[in-house]
Parts: C-alpha cells; sequence; structure tokens
C-alpha cells in the first residue's frame, strides 16, 4: 500500500525568501542528519519560470532555483557509519514560486516516492510575542517503502522507515530554525539599518 506523512513548520521570515532558500538544491544537505552525509553529485536544473518581483526590495534576491523538469542527484549513508553510499534521484515535477513545487524519485530505496513542498503566508506571534508576517512550510509525502505494497513493506514501514521519517523530517526543522537566521541575515536587516536592494541567497 501507499503511505503518507504529512507535516508543517512556520518560519518566521517572508515567503518569497523561504521559498528562494528551498528550491535550491544545494541547500538541502545542510538540513539532513549529520550520520547521513548527504552530498549533492549531479544537478541538471531547467530554470523556473521567471521569478515575480516582491515588493519589498529586500526580498528580491537571484539564486538557484530548480525548475519543473530538473534532476537532481544526491548521495547518503542509509544507516549510521555505513561503508556505502546510496544514490537519490530526483525530477521536479511540478514548480510555482513561492506556493509549491513537487519532486518525484526516479531512483531511490523507495519503490515511490512523491514529496510536494507548499507554502503559505501565515502570520503568527515570534518568541518574543510581536505579530509577523511569516511562512509556513509544509510537507506532504505519499510513498511505497523498500519491500513493496506487501507484508514486507509493512513490516518494514512499521518497524523502522516511520520511526526515521519522523526523526529525520524533525532534525530538518530544527536545523532550518538555526539556519534561516544566519542565511537570512545577511539580506534582510535584523537591527535597523539601511536594506540592501538585491542579494545573493546561498
Amino acid at each position: 500500500m501507499r503511505y503518507r506523512y504529512k507535516t508543517n513548520q512556520w518560519i518566521p521570515y517572508p515567503i518569497d525568501l523561504v521559498f528562494a532558500f528551498f528550491a535550491n538544491p544545494h541547500n538541502l544537505p545542510g538540513l539532513m542528519k549529520k550520520w547521513q552525509s548527504v552530498r549533492l553529485e549531479e544537478a541538471t536544473i531547467v530554470p523556473p519560470p521567471p521569478r515575480p518581483v516582491a515588493p519589498d526590495p529586500t526580498h528580491r534576491v537571484h539564486t538557484i532555483a530548480a525548475g519543473k523538469g530538473s534532476f537532481i542527484t544526491f548521495s547518503f549513508r542509509p544507516f549510521p557509519y555505513s561503508p556505502l553510499r546510496m544514490p537519490w534521484e530526483s525530477n521536479i515535477s511540478q514548480f510555482v514560486w513561492n506556493e509549491s513545487f513537487t519532486d518525484l524519485a526516479v531512483r531511490s530505496p523507495f519503490q515511490q516516492w512523491e514529496h510536494t513542498h507548499s507554502f503559505e503566508v501565515e502570520t503568527r506571534a515570534n518568541a518574543a510575542g510581536l505579530l509577523v508576517q511569516g511562512t509556513l512550510v509544509k510537507d506532504d509525502l505519499e510513498y511505497v517503502p523498500p519491500g513493496g505494497e506487501g507484508k514486507m513493506g509493512r513490516f518494514l514501514h512499521e518497524q523502522v522507515i516511520h520511526s526515521i521519517m519522523k526523526g529525520v523530517f524533525a532534525e530538518r526543522q530544527r536545523k532550518l530554525a538555526q539556519i534561516l537566521p544566519v542565511v537570512l541575515g545577511r539580506i534582510v536587516p535584523l537591527a535597523d539599518s539601511a536594506p540592501p536592494d538585491e542579494s545573493p541567497l546561498p
């Protein structure tokens, strides 16, 4: 059977910059568990449609973005201290600026994998209790585990894969909360100062 995993995280930063961060495949390895040792091996980037011009000049950035039709290959360790690395090749099947993009696994340990990343503007109170217009980052995955849709697949999902999935996304959310203030702080002034016009975002 196909399984589904959904999670979300609110980030106190504008959607233009949060989306740009996720759309750049070079940023993914930094969000993964350290023991996985994720590496970007190859990327055939198809440019997306023209980027919408953000109303706020400090949100206008020039970044790499993997549009529809892009192919991206990562490698990773399947378990801690593994001497072997496994490939994970994805195709970006859908891309809408500042709304969503979807990656389909072409080659991975999973028999099927479809991951839709969605982004919504949402206002919440930040850590200081002030209302901030931030971004709700949503992940919606549908997959068939290794072992297929039969008993073996169900066993692996229940005993191994589901807990790994929870751990991987919990780590990603923790690291995202650490990394974004550093990355975006180089673009959006975090204190009162003159804003830059256009800056690169890693």
